[in-house]
């Protein structure tokens, strides 16, 4: 797909992309540890996020062939470009700094093996993590990072 192919799909509401995006499952536990680890770690503070549940997150899943339904794959948006599965994360964490970019090795394991791990993982998310009463609410202080 065309980079910012999801500006010319009128069903996607326009949303501030000037920095990466992490479209995530907010009813998740574990995914919302995610967007926390990755708050934490990303000391740049350069990474937006967006609930999956979310209008534009709804309709960046159903831009990019994805259930709207079913998160199993959080979504990175990077310059316009997609990734998901292990990329989205790999791409997430490398981007996190010097240390965190020793990750980018990772990519060298072969794209169908990592996302088959990324897919077990993503199938048992809520058992490893469990499912929020309430989908994740970002508190004043990092709500600017955040596209509702």
């Amino acid at each position: 797909m065309d980079p910012y192919s999801y500006r010319k799909d009128p069903a996607v509401p326009p949303f501030p992309d000037d920095r990466p995006v992490i479209v995530f499952d907010a009813e998740c536990v574990f995914c919302s540890g995610w967007v926390k680890f990755a708050r934490k770690h990303e000391r740049a503070a350069r990474y937006r996020f967006a609930a999956a549940q979310s209008d534009a997150g709804r309709a960046l899943y159903r831009h990019y062939g994805l259930d709207e339904h079913d998160y199993e794959t959080n979504l990175f948006l990077e310059n316009g470009r997609a990734y998901f599965r292990s990329a989205a994360t790999l791409r997430v964490i490398a981007g996190m700094g010097f240390l965190w970019s020793i990750c980018r090795l990772f990519l060298v394991v072969p794209q169908k093996w990592a996302d088959a791990l990324y897919g077990v993982v993503a199938r048992n998310r809520y058992r490893l993590g469990g499912r929020a009463a309430t989908c994740f609410v970002p508190n004043p202080e990092i709500l600017h990072r955040f596209i509702l």
